[in-house]
């Protein structure tokens, strides 16, 4: 990767400095991974809300409730960013903010079901806010040609923070269980090690990770300048029609994504039967796919073209869907398993290469923060359908990832109106 990695950053970019900014991947994906994944997830449904017949939904409807809080905040927050030249500060703030409030899962017990649901909203905003900023320094390390390897480096090295945070999770959940513990004493402990592993690791991203961008003439204090320039974004949508199609697009393929980082663990607990450390290896197997698949599918996409490689990761998705929800023993949906964490890590990360290339550059995090806004409100739809699927069945999990497959079909079907050249045109033709 040497030659290659020195051609595919802009002018002044240090490799370490790559390296920090893909060390904040692998910092917060342990978030994902432990908390809204392969623990407590099914903790929260089997555990905290006693496994009754409203405790997906609750989950469900949690995240949703949380996703919508994102859909208000971070468009404004990004353009604020942007013309105060702070995203690294914010960066700093959403950090600390989803490590307090993960290490505060550690204290939730059985019954506590709405100090899990306020604890859980609050993480997966401050997460979520740090995702979208952090994506933002992406065209300024790459450059646009090598935008696709360059994320994907970042969303591989991603998943080994996130099995590396699982991996020391599931050892203690494994010594616990030796031990005579029950959940409700080892998931604790699982959420410290995560919010650990995220501060620890986030560090090297605050000493490496430059702040290139300067406060913008005419900014003043306040939220109010920020809502300006996002208002003037939308009215001059017109210009970014490619820009909206993507969002489009994303709103409907990352529903389903949503769906299988929220709900895969449920899925192979409330069906299948898998016990916690089975499910926890299954979750580390799709992490290993997903590095894979990050890994070879940007430099894929930059060969290939951003449209064609992410409607290539599409029709793996609906192959998964299939395969999961016909699945009747164990073998199959391991296969599904690895299908999916090979789909995850590419479609990831090429729909955040391409929102960086259809991106103006002055407005990066702007536009980051409508990208953030797309795959939030995606993050609503897709669990909440699932979740409202299974409440109308009485628990048929089946049809509710069968249904899933619909999202990555829509999907597909809208980014064929992406244009990717006249979208990268129209973007640079804004200052």
């Amino acid at each position: 990767m040497g030659p290659s990695l020195s051609a595919a950053l802009n002018p002044g970019v240090r490799r370490r400095e790559l390296f920090g900014w893909a060390m904040y991947d692998f910092a917060n994906s342990g978030y994902t991974t432990v908390v809204t994944t392969a623990v407590f997830a099914a903790w929260f449904v089997g555990g905290v809300a006693g496994g009754a017949p409203w405790a997906t939904l609750a989950w469900t409807a949690t995240l949703a409730a949380s996703s919508l809080l994102v859909m208000l905040s971070m468009p404004a927050l990004g353009a604020w960013a942007d013309l105060h030249g702070a995203k690294k500060r914010l960066l700093a703030l959403s950090t600390v903010g989803c490590v307090l409030t993960t290490a505060g899962l550690g204290a939730v017990a059985p019954g506590d079901v709405a100090l899990a649901v306020g604890l859980v909203l609050l993480s997966n905003l401050c997460f979520a806010w740090g995702e979208s900023l952090i994506s933002a320094f992406l065209p300024e390390l790459a450059r646009p040609q090598a935008m696709g390897r360059v994320s994907g480096w970042g969303w591989s090295f991603g998943y080994f923070g996130g099995m590396l945070t699982l991996g020391l999770s599931l050892a203690w959940v494994m010594h616990a269980q030796a031990a005579g513990q029950g959940a409700a004493q080892f998931v604790p402990v699982t959420m410290w090690i995560t919010a650990a592993v995220f501060a620890l690791a986030s560090l090297a991203t605050f000493a490496l990770l430059r702040e290139r961008a300067l406060p913008q003439p005419g900014a003043v204090p306040g939220p109010r300048a920020a809502l300006d320039r996002l208002g003037r974004t939308w009215r001059e949508s017109g210009r970014f029609g490619d820009f909206r199609a993507l969002l489009a697009c994303a709103v409907a393929y990352q529903a389903g994504v949503a769906v299988v980082i929220a709900l895969a663990a449920v899925y192979a607990e409330q069906v299948l039967g898998f016990a916690q450390t089975e499910t926890m290896a299954l979750i580390f197997l799709v992490n290993l796919a997903s590095v894979v698949g990050a890994f070879a599918w940007g430099h894929v996409q930059d060969r290939l073209g951003h449209r064609p490689a992410l409607a290539a990761t599409l029709l793996g998705w609906i192959a998964m869907t299939a395969l999961a929800g016909l699945a009747e023993g164990r073998g199959p949906f391991w296969v599904a398993a690895v299908i999916a964490g090979l789909c995850m890590g590419s479609s990831q990360s090429a729909g955040r290469a391409l929102a960086g290339v259809l991106s103006p550059p002055a407005r990066r995090a702007e536009f980051y923060g409508l990208w953030t806004f797309a795959v939030r409100l995606a993050a609503i739809v897709g669990p909440l359908t699932y979740g409202l699927v299974t409440w109308l069945t009485a628990g048929n999990h089946r049809l509710a990832i069968l249904s899933t497959g619909l999202f990555f079909v829509a999907g597909l079907a809208l980014l064929r109106r992406v244009d990717v050249a006249r979208g990268e045109a129209a973007a640079h033709a804004v200052g």
